[in-house]
């Protein structure tokens, strides 16, 4: 049926599998190996499944954008780019789905299995790509090569279908596996015993409630029961205090008597059991006990500090990845039309006002500092990383809730007086621009250097055109001497 058709019977119900070891294409271990573990885990696990689904969704809830690289290499001074093929791709990656719904959907094939492929669908005659789609990792089979590393890959289909795939029609990102460098190694495989451990305990705490919701124990005869004797002897125990339903019941054992086994729900401590799982999963992720909607011990603070944790530790390393397979695989395909051009994510931390407070507040004592020393105001806002500002009255008078100390006070308003004043030799030889010009106050040392580059010379004077030579220059001055 060929590939689209294969891809088109990708999602077919996947059985729970305690595989926990497998061989790669060259027979090398595999740490973590089965990736159908992770997957089926998912929906049988309340905490990965929370963690897993929260962080696919914040992931695929940032927006992209794609830019022109600027000559400066800085990202302020690039240009972005809002109409491309590969914008136009990336935006609505198939048929099926938006590009919401495939990050999400390949993000949990990242966090559940270490892994994810995307294949690349492409129009008879056409080099570029015109779909993407999320392939499961299982599906996926990488084809090493002694030479070349990498010959391509095999998609198995759940018929059992393969297709062989080019290394150009797959592009496969990774949390690399020490074991193996073809397959991807994630969080949920480190952990797969504990998940295995919560899911048994739930199944001994329903097995409770269906076996009369009272703890097992033993019939003890005193003489070897025939075949007919004991039928009829189970037969009549499980009719009368078998199910929820018939629990508490006296029982009455006409030739035997019952030995109870002292193993309670207490001595098997759930509790404990699965406070100590959920701390596991989550330990695995590195994800913010906040976020899960814990709040036993959670403050305003901490809630925030969380959030900050949760976008600048899980989300954007995420997100680089995704950056680099955009930039590195994806855009290449687009030929000359993508030079110069790249894919970049639009940054989730969200902004720490109180850091950025004392930051702002760290620049102005620097330029109070630098100022006071006797540097131009101008460039020290340049050497703190402040922009060229006015200095005024009103800033002098902004500046004292800002600066207590009588010392920062002296310096803010020394750097107010500071004017920048235009000097020229005023005689029979000084031409009519630059006698107009003399005495002018400029507001900053760009704006008198622009007038007298170097600080001499002014660029309006016409002295030159009656054998003059011009005598004018810039000076900085206190304001009113």
């Amino acid at each position: 049926m060929g590939l689209r058709g294969a891809l088109l019977r990708n999602q077919a119900p996947i059985p729970h599998t305690g595989r926990r070891y497998g061989t790669n294409p060259t027979g090398a271990l595999t740490v973590g190996g089965d990736p159908l573990s992770g997957i089926a885990a998912y929906g049988a696990n309340g905490t990965l499944f929370q963690i897993v689904n929260r962080t696919a969704n914040a992931t695929a809830a940032v927006d992209w954008k794609l830019w022109r690289s600027a000559p400066s290499g800085k990202d302020e001074d690039r240009v972005e780019v809002t109409r491309h093929a590969a914008l136009t791709v990336l935006n609505k990656p198939n048929p099926f789905m938006t590009r919401q719904e495939f990050v999400e959907s390949f993000q949990q094939h990242l966090d559940l299995t270490g892994e994810a492929d995307w294949v690349i669908g492409r129009v008879r005659g056409m080099a570029s790509p015109m779909e993407l789609w999320p392939v499961r990792p299982d599906r996926i089979t990488p084809v090493p090569d002694p030479k070349r590393f990498l010959s391509g890959y095999v998609y198995r289909s759940p018929d059992g279908e393969q297709v062989p795939l080019d290394t150009d029609e797959v592009i496969q990102l990774r949390m690399p596996n020490p074991g193996d460098p073809y397959r991807g190694l994630g969080p949920v495989q480190t952990v797969l015993t504990n998940i295995d451990s919560a899911r048994y305990s739930a199944q001994w705490n329903r097995n409770f409630f269906l076996n009369s919701a009272e703890p097992g124990g033993i019939i003890e005869v005193p003489d070897m029961l025939g075949d007919d004797e004991f039928r009829t002897l189970r037969d009549r125990w499980n009719e009368q205090h078998r199910g929820v339903a018939q629990s508490h019941r006296v029982a009455i054992l006409e030739a035997g008597k019952w030995v109870d086994r002292k193993y309670t729900q207490r001595d098997m401590q759930f509790e404990e059991l699965s406070r100590l799982d959920r701390e596991v999963i989550r330990e695995a992720f590195g994800y913010p006990k906040p976020m899960l909607g814990t709040v036993e011990d959670v403050n305003r603070a901490n809630a925030e500090a969380a959030e900050v944790m949760f976008a600048r530790w899980l989300l954007v390393p995420r997100l680089e990845r995704i950056k680099g397979a955009l930039n590195a695989d994806f855009l290449p395909m687009f030929g000359t039309t993508a030079q110069g051009l790249e894919f970049d994510y639009c940054n989730p931390v969200p902004a720490d006002r109180e850091a950025d407070a004392s930051e702002l507040t760290a620049k102005v004592n620097g330029a109070v500092a630098l100022v006071g020393a006797g540097f131009a105001a101008e460039d020290a806002c340049a050497t703190v990383g402040l922009p060229v500002m006015r200095w005024t009255a009103q800033v002098v008078t902004s500046a004292a809730g800002l600066e207590n100390s009588a010392a920062g006070w002296a310096s803010v308003e020394n750097i107010a007086r500071w004017n920048w004043v235009a000097v020229e030799e005023n005689d029979d030889d000084t031409c009519g621009p630059c006698r107009a010009n003399n005495g002018h106050v400029y507001r900053n040392r760009k704006e008198a250097y622009e007038d007298y580059p170097d600080g001499g010379g002014y660029r309006g004077c016409i002295g030159e055109e009656h054998g003059n030579d011009c005598r004018g220059r810039v000076v900085k001055r206190k304001a009113g001497r």
